[in-house]
């Protein structure tokens, strides 16, 4: 398989929670924090196609910033490319952990499905 792009927040005890877990599993992954180094546009816009979800599932709803900024009604009304945007702005906006592989995309840990899906 090739090589897994694990996209966290070292300060969310989800993201450290999960990186222990891949690490139980022998799942390698090349960390990223999602912080100082931001998903770009062109990369947000590749993994929300290659997801099949919509854009949406890829916002931090329970973030400050989401909350903060009403995202929550832009959502609802904003073109894809707007919501892109935003998420492109803000590495603490996009929803985490995710993985990412050649033709794989998890937005948030679901243990049986990313166990399903990476092991």
């Amino acid at each position: 398989m090739s090589t897994k792009l694990f996209l966290q927040y070292p300060k969310c005890s989800t993201c450290r929670n999960v990186s222990k877990w891949l690490k139980h599993n022998n799942i390698e992954v090349e960390s990223r924090d999602i912080t100082t180094d931001n998903p770009t546009r062109k990369e947000l816009a590749a993994w929300i196609k290659k997801s099949g979800l919509p854009v949406s599932r890829f916002f931090n709803t329970s973030g400050r910033i989401y909350k903060e900024q009403n995202l929550k009604d832009k959502v609802k009304t904003a073109s894809e490319n707007e919501l892109i945007d935003i998420l492109a702005s803000n590495g603490m906006v996009v929803k985490r952990p995710l993985v990412i592989t050649g033709d794989l995309v998890l937005v948030g840990f679901n243990e049986e499905e990313w166990a399903d899906k990476l092991k």
